[in-house]
């Protein structure tokens, strides 16, 4: 039997679901339609099975959220060991977990600028599981050493931090993060792409085992579950990116 079709978003939302595994509380920041996507498989999936379903909270959702004083509601729940999962991203990334988004190359006179920090260094300290996510996977984006250290992936043997980074999800691969080497180790290739290709296009040097496996491409159940049941609650939050993957519209209410 043939392996159903399934989209990129599809695969990666799938990717991160495993990721999120069984816990009690996942969170996902905004302008994050792919991370939302797989929080909310998460607990439609523990549901279906019988699992201790997660909360999940979608900044900017009025249906999917649990905060009634938005960012700042997330950085109390975060510091009070109330938030398992989060997501983080950047401008750059590098080999040791650091992320930046501030801006690159030199400080007082940068090349290019990004949105700022805003609460990354704080949450990548305190949310026990960490998922990074980037769909550019390429040299300029996966770097040796970022630019301006955002949010450290490492902290010095002495300092005491419950929270950090398990995993780096792109659009070529996934990668685990060894918290006693302190930097990535290749988990596996999504169908579609090399391990020539993810070498080629990742400026930091990474760990891997001699035989590395494809990423497992999305259940025919899971498919399921994103199209008929996931894509209609995503649509409330990110309606063009439910309609561009899944067909779906968020239904305009009457006056």
């Amino acid at each position: 039997m043939s392996e159903p079709d399934f989209r990129d978003e599809e695969l990666l939302a799938d990717v991160i679901c495993r990721l999120i595994g069984e816990v009690r509380h996942v969170a996902v920041g905004a302008q994050s339609p792919i991370p939302a996507t797989a929080a909310l498989l998460a607990r439609e999936r523990a549901s279906l099975h019988n699992l201790r379903k997660p909360y999940v909270s979608l900044l900017g959702s009025r249906a999917h959220s649990f905060f009634t004083d938005g960012a700042r509601e997330l950085f109390d729940c975060a510091g009070q060991g109330r938030v398992d999962v989060f997501f983080l991203s950047g401008g750059q990334i590098d080999g040791d977990g650091n992320i930046n988004l501030v801006s690159v190359g030199d400080y007082d006179h940068p090349k290019a600028r990004f949105p700022g920090s805003f609460g990354s260094a704080y949450l990548y300290y305190v949310v026990p599981k960490v998922i990074l996510f980037r769909l550019e996977h390429s040299r300029r984006t996966l770097v040796p050493k970022v630019d301006f250290i955002s949010a450290p992936g490492g902290s010095p043997d002495n300092v005491y931090r419950s929270g950090g980074p398990i995993a780096l999800v792109t659009n070529r691969c996934l990668f685990d993060f060894d918290h006693a080497k302190k930097r990535f180790r290749l988990a596996s290739v999504h169908p579609g792409h090399t391990l020539a290709e993810v070498i080629d296009n990742t400026g930091f040097d990474f760990d891997r085992s001699a035989d590395v496996p494809t990423t497992s491409a999305p259940s025919a159940e899971t498919l399921r579950l994103l199209r008929s049941t996931v894509a209609p609650m995503v649509a409330e939050v990110y309606p063009e990116f439910a309609k561009r993957v899944f067909g779906v519209t968020v239904p305009i209410p009457s006056s």
